[in-house]
């Protein structure tokens, strides 16, 4: 058994959590809206035609944003389109994903629903096929209060009061070939400011995200941020990342270790942020929105488009099963993630539902929890106050696609009002236990309130709508001995321990 040793400290704080970390990505991409969010006619459907099972489960996940409508579908979307009555709503092919956009759900249901689920709404404009005249469009028929032809139509159609979103990405991926209309970083970036400046003209408080690099492995990655920003470094506040991760080849060692590369990823981009507010000798610091991150098996047979003729409304797509592993990993995501605070001020798991989602699906039927929905909902549930600087004191493993990593990784947040202290760990071992020792001197008396761990004896175990619950978190066995809480942590596992206040 290998042995690994944490050290917290009240007074070594990292950041805030912010509140926009956990937040989700809803695209019409599979299932994710038609019979995901949206079903009519499903028995428990809302009088909007909302899955309640889903709104109650996106509740219990603890989401606090989500993106909208795109990813690459909105590089093709026409927002007109999805406004309203919905029997002259017009049907479309969507060429991002192969498929037939019906437009019975759109920016009105969207908003509709985000009120219902109680979080808040982040858009994305269409800088692929469309331009700075339909982001101002948008804008117009979301924010304005009245009195215009968009204000007036948003208020006949759905709302007499504005939907005030303040966070805005423009457009998405531009610097994938993959994307409709993508484009040179230079061109990008020209586009960025002029946009930026034409919609704060509108609305002024608007936080704004340029695209970032698709991955750390785009060709252009670095180059790209720096040229986004040189053009338009004074026009945005944030930056996004991207960035998907799977086990390749049986790699589990290295698929263990994916928060290696998401640390590289985010600090790369901090730097490169860094060294153009230096050169033009600025004040601002551009912040991170990881706005896309999850595990996505993107060869396996269950993401491959529709192709030919066949151009499906809302087909099976992307429905990855998570298994115990997949769900470690994404709870290491989100140790880094918190870990980077002080830049990442935003991050959108991608997707909500159904397509590589925390939450499944049936239509007409029930809906149900991946292995993927607990450590998202612990860390969001009980991760607040500021993120702690913590001392970890590791073996090395080796990986095949990083070198040599820590075996464990870890973060811990403490809420100053109450000095609780949560804790979450993971083991990156694939055969062996891991003892953990956590010395808590620098943070007064504490009692162990919850411990638990997300394990299996078989890692590939997923979950299914026959068996959702049998590697659900279950409890952690703890010691608490004067100033130290020791605890064994399975192989292949994710943990969190909360300690209160005496």
């Amino acid at each position: 058994m290998s042995n690994v040793s944490i050290r917290l400290d009240p007074a070594a704080t990292v950041a805030p959590v912010h509140r926009r970390l956990f937040g989700s990505f809803v695209e019409h991409l599979g299932r994710c809206v038609y019979t995901g969010l949206f079903e009519p006619d499903h028995p428990d459907a809302t009088p909007e035609g909302f899955r309640s099972d889903v709104l109650d489960l996106v509740k219990e996940l603890g989401v606090t944003t989500v993106r909208y409508p795109g990813g690459n579908f909105v590089s093709g979307y026409r927002w007109e389109d999805g406004v309203g009555p919905r029997a002259q709503r017009p049907a479309r092919l969507d060429l991002a994903w192969h498929c037939t956009e019906p437009n019975t759900f759109g920016t009105d249901e969207f908003m509709a629903w985000a009120r219902l689920a109680g979080v808040e709404p982040m858009m994305a404009v269409n800088l692929g096929t469309r331009g700075i005249a339909s982001a101002l469009a948008l804008l117009e028929y979301c924010n304005i209060r009245g009195g215009t032809e968009r204000s007036d139509a948003r208020a006949r159609n759905a709302s007499a009061e504005p939907y005030d979103v303040r966070m805005w990405c423009l457009g998405n991926e531009m610097d994938g070939p993959w994307q409709i209309g993508a484009m040179t970083a230079h061109e990008y970036g020209r586009l960025a400011s002029r946009t930026a400046k034409a919609m704060r003209m509108l609305d002024p408080g608007l936080e704004l995200v340029a695209c970032g690099s698709s991955g750390s492995s785009m060709p252009t990655f670095g180059a790209w941020e720096r040229e986004v920003l040189t053009q338009a470094y004074d026009d945005v506040d944030y930056l996004s990342a991207h960035a998907y991760y799977g086990e390749d080849a049986g790699d589990l060692a290295s698929f263990l270790a994916s928060a290696v590369d998401m640390d590289y990823f985010i600090d790369t981009v901090a730097a490169t942020a860094d060294q153009v507010r230096a050169e033009r000798h600025s004040d601002k610091v551009i912040n991170i929105s990881f706005d896309e991150w999850n595990v996505w098996y993107q060869n396996r047979p269950e993401s491959e488009t529709p192709r030919g003729d066949d151009w499906p409304v809302g087909p099976r797509l992307g429905e990855d099963q998570y298994s115990v592993a997949d769900a470690v990993v994404i709870g290491d995501l989100l140790i880094t993630l918190l870990r980077h605070a002080d830049r990442v001020h935003a991050a959108c798991q991608a997707q909500l539902v159904n397509f590589i989602a925390p939450i499944m699906t049936e239509p007409g039927g029930a809906a149900w929890r991946q292995t993927a929905f607990h450590p998202f909902a612990l860390t969001a549930r009980h991760a607040v106050g500021d993120v702690l600087r913590l001392s970890l004191d590791a073996p090395k493993i080796d990986t095949a696609k990083y070198g040599a990593v820590d075996l464990c990784d870890a973060v811990a947040t403490r809420d100053e009002a109450s000095g609780d202290i949560a804790l979450f760990v993971v083991n990156r071992a694939i055969d062996t236990p891991t003892e953990v020792s956590v010395d808590l001197a620098a943070c007064g008396a504490l009692s162990v309130t919850e411990a638990c761990v997300l394990t299996h004896a078989d890692y590939r175990w997923v979950a299914t709508l026959a068996d959702s619950t049998s590697a659900g978190p279950h409890p952690l066995a703890t010691r608490l001995d004067e100033a130290t809480c020791t605890f064994q942590l399975p192989p292949v596992s994710w943990a969190m321990v909360r300690l209160s206040a005496a």
